[in-house]
């Protein structure tokens, strides 16, 4: 089975088990996989959620329950180590007009030959224009 690369709050519905029906038919057909960065931001949010769009809304318990899940991310949920990726990275930054965290998600899923899904709240025109430039699968979903 092949990847599917979820960003931040994907990630965070599948390990808090809030799966909406657009990502379970996508998990039906594809291992999960994310990038550091949207780890990293998860992860952030969860310790200090100020009103964000992740965990924001989130009671300390709730919250507190997903950073356990994030500490003992399943082993199921591929992360690419940056050290396959940063080259990359610095030649799609060069090419296109993207983040750190954009470039990331690019090379990630060229690496994984992975297609990216995103929440629909958080989707960018830099990465879906850096995806659609190199022929790239890029998806929304609604939650």
């Amino acid at each position: 089975m092949t990847h599917a690369l979820l960003d931040d709050h994907l990630l965070r519905d599948l390990l808090a088990d809030h799966v909406p029906r657009a990502l379970a038919k996508v998990l039906n057909q594809y291992e999960p996989a994310t990038t550091n960065h949207y780890l990293y931001r998860l992860c952030k949010s969860v310790v200090a959620a100020r009103g964000g769009a992740l965990t924001g809304s989130w009671s300390t318990e709730q919250r507190r329950a997903l950073g356990s899940q994030l500490i003992s991310l399943p082993a199921e949920v591929e992360v690419v180590p940056m050290r396959a990726l940063a080259f990359r990275m610095a030649e799609i930054s060069a090419e296109h007009r993207v983040s750190t965290l954009g470039a990331e998600c690019v090379a990630a899923s060229e690496h994984l030959d992975a297609p990216v899904f995103v929440w629909t709240g958080d989707d960018g025109p830099g990465i879906r224009a850096a995806m659609k430039a190199l022929r790239r699968p890029y998806r929304t979903i609604r939650r």
